[in-house]
């Protein structure tokens, strides 16, 4: 009886809170807030004006990306791997801009599916094992967002001369983030879109009034030893791909609303200028006004004394209330960069099972805010160390999936092996009739090779085993070829003198990309899904 009765206990806890959760679902709803999950947004409830979707997405992109959280690492190149322009130019831009190739190609899934990105990679991992990778980019979404209010808590004390202080400018970030990523995905793209001119001007004024100390630029490497320049270039590299390949795991998310036969070409093209463009632009401003910081002393003390914040303070120092109100826009762009991690992140947890799927996206928003805002309150005093050793760890991950995905793509969702997906595609002749009915007047040839409509089937999508197996004998190259400070694998210290070069991502991207044609083949023979 005392088991019953807690039961019952427990059942009415859970009916009364979901009952609660509803009617502030309710609410919200009313007020135009999004009250949708990680449901498929189906064909017929996306936007059909292509252009203005285009143009909210490369607003996006414009503000997300060309703003502080990008040049928040780059200018680690000169100041904590100690190389000269060449080198971080070389590394940084090269680096990024394959990371770039990278997100633009997983975005392809958002028109095709209707789904959010770590929704449609239940296709590759299956039901349960998709649960570890929507973990993984929830803590690499997470990571950005402590790394944007650090630095904007810097900002703020710099702006204040430290009468604000640190913690509460990393409380004022994660606030208005939150406010706006509660609202969904359309106020989200007006916001971003709104933001992304004035966000860009201040960069370029950046440039202006930065150019006045261009003159201590060096070329020459703070280090000599040809074997740590090496590996620390390496590193580096690593570190600005992850920058922008990170955007994999969510890039998606913003192009589900797009019409499903929007064409391929279109949409990489616009993510790779819209991620590639920005970044490039506040990317080279963090290397020169870094460079200058190693050999100019009043922009080395201050990045010494408030890092990020107090240098960029100091660089705007000559234009007065001026310089410190570009330097408010220029903070903005945290907020900018917040917003879609809180967002994103938001699904990942649903996925990880039914009953948190029922709790609203809008709840996950507030518990990842509160959980990001008390990492960012305990290691804002050790941000360079958090920023060079944790981030490029996201791009090993995003590596993987991307060659899993692409391999997918190519190799299995085509005409010569779509026969092994007996779950996925029953080959009965009715059902075939009304397959290619669908398929043939709504949805490109590409959409055939996937039933996006079992997105949240257990009985018919994928066991997962072969992405699964390939992630874990992925992550083995990344432990024998990764660089940090924790741990330094075998083959990246013969190639990088002291310290080691970072190729990680290299070797997790070919050991998962060997392995996983073979492994999938066998799955598909076998399970038929």
């Amino acid at each position: 009886m005392e088991d019953v009765s807690s039961d019952e206990n427990k059942n009415s806890i859970f009916h009364s809170m979901f009952h609660y959760l509803g009617v502030a679902s309710r609410k919200l709803d009313a007020l135009g807030v999004e009250a949708r999950g990680i449901e498929r947004i189906e064909p017929y409830e996306r936007s059909t004006n292509r252009t203005k979707l285009l143009i909210s997405v490369m607003g996006l992109w414009l503000s997300a990306c060309g703003g502080l959280s990008s040049m928040s690492s780059f200018y680690l190149g000169p100041l904590l791997f100690g190389l000269g322009l060449k080198n971080t130019m070389i590394a940084g831009t090269v680096g990024q801009i394959l990371g770039c190739a990278i997100a633009a190609y997983c975005s392809l899934m958002g028109p095709r599916s209707g789904c959010r990105q770590m929704v449609s990679a239940r296709f590759l991992f299956g039901w349960w094992f998709v649960k570890l990778v929507a973990f993984v980019s929830i803590i690499g979404v997470m990571g950005w967002s402590v790394v944007n209010c650090v630095v904007g808590g810097q900002i703020l004390a710099a702006l204040s001369n430290e009468k604000i202080p640190v913690w509460a400018g990393i409380i004022i970030i994660a606030g208005i983030s939150l406010v706006v990523a509660i609202g969904g995905i359309k106020q989200l793209l007006k916001v971003e879109t709104f933001l992304s001119l004035p966000v860009n001007f201040a960069f370029l004024l950046l440039y202006v009034v930065a150019s006045k100390k261009f003159s201590y630029l060096t070329l020459e490497d703070a280090i000599t030893d040809p074997a740590t320049i090496k590996g620390n270039w390496l590193s580096f590299f690593s570190l600005c791909y992850s920058i922008t390949s990170t955007w994999g795991s969510i890039a998606s998310d913003y192009y589900i609303i797009f019409p499903e036969n929007t064409p391929d070409l279109e949409v990489y093209t616009i993510t790779f200028i819209g991620i590639a463009v920005p970044t490039t632009f506040v990317g080279v401003a963090g290397l020169l006004i870094g460079n200058v910081a190693l050999t100019y002393q009043p922009w080395g003390d201050a990045y010494e004394k408030l890092g990020m914040g107090g240098l960029l303070n100091e660089a705007f120092k000559p234009w007065g209330g001026g310089g410190k109100f570009l330097l408010i826009l220029i903070f903005l762009s945290l907020i900018s960069n917040n917003i879609l991690n809180t967002y994103s992140a938001a699904f990942g947890v649903q996925l990880a099972g039914r009953f948190l799927a029922r709790i609203p996206r809008w709840f996950w928003a507030f518990v990842l805010t509160a959980i990001y805002l008390v990492c960012a309150l305990v290691g804002r005093d050790q941000f360079a160390t958090i920023l060079g050793n944790f981030l490029p760890m996201v791009g090993y991950w995003i590596s993987m999936y991307f060659i899993i995905l692409l391999e997918e793509n190519t190799i299995f969702r085509t005409d010569r092996f779509k026969y092994l997906f007996k779950f996925e595609f029953p080959a009965t002749e009715e059902q075939e009739v009304e397959k290619e009915r669908s398929y043939g007047t709504s949805e490109l040839r590409r959409n055939q090779h996937y039933n996006f409509k079992i997105w949240n089937d257990y009985d018919k999508l994928t066991r997962g085993l072969a992405a699964t197996a390939s992630f874990i004998i992925g992550a083995t190259g990344a432990a024998v070829g990764m660089s940090q400070t924790y741990w330094i694998g075998p083959i990246a210290t013969r190639i990088g003198g002291e310290y080691g070069g970072d190729i990680a991502m290299w070797l997790c991207m070919g050991f998962s990309g060997i392995v996983y044609p073979g492994l999938r083949y066998w799955e598909l023979k076998k399970f038929g899904r």
